[in-house]
């Protein structure tokens, strides 16, 4: 994982409600631990038509939402299901962060281990990203604020282990190697105490 200090990107917005787990990947795509070629099935239900070409409604097949990598989604974004291939799926599509009032609590901290910076905003903050879609905007992950074009502000907070991780582009995994050596010191200070 790459650090992440700073996003810069235009937005693009999701409205709906309650997108789920299911709607960002579909069950049927669960087949693979490979992060690889998921952006391809991201959405894939609401995304294509039945003849596999894009649907037009939906909204990040719109030529302004292209090449957008923060979403503005509506309330309640990542509820359902438990899936690391939903966050998996949305950066290999290209999004880096999504934006809402509400995210479902096992989806953010999936997204947040896996640098997808899902980032909970204030109800009227989030009222009026949503209607003014492919603003540019500035994510400062290590001042947690959010930088609009006319100046302001929008603070957010990350859980104080999740943000070391991402500013630093270490999981958990990583996180708990770089102490290897204090850790085989402190198993064998015990073993030798037994």
């Amino acid at each position: 994982m790459k650090p992440i200090t700073r996003l810069h990107s235009r937005t693009a917005v999701l409205p709906d409600e309650n997108i789920d787990t299911d709607r960002i990947i579909p069950a049927r795509f669960l087949t693979t631990t490979t992060r690889t070629g998921l952006g391809r099935l991201c959405f894939h239900d609401w995304r294509y038509q039945a003849d596999g070409s894009d649907n037009p409604a939906f909204p990040l097949n719109r030529p302004e939402a292209r090449g957008c990598a923060i979403v503005v989604a509506g309330r309640n974004f990542g509820c359902g299901s438990s899936r690391e291939h939903a966050p998996w799926a949305l950066l290999d599509y290209g999004i880096k962060a999504v934006l809402c009032s509400e995210i479902a609590d096992i989806f953010r901290n999936n997204a947040l281990k896996n640098g997808l910076l899902a980032i909970v905003i204030d109800e009227v903050e989030h009222r009026w990203l949503l209607k003014h879609p492919g603003i540019e905007l500035s994510i400062d992950v290590r001042e947690q604020a959010i930088e609009l074009p006319d100046g302001g502000r929008i603070r957010f907070q990350l859980e104080p282990f999740a943000r070391h991780c991402l500013l630093n582009g270490v999981d958990q995994l990583g996180y708990l190697l770089q102490h290897a050596e204090a850790i085989t010191a402190y198993e064998q200070r015990m073993e030798a105490a037994a």
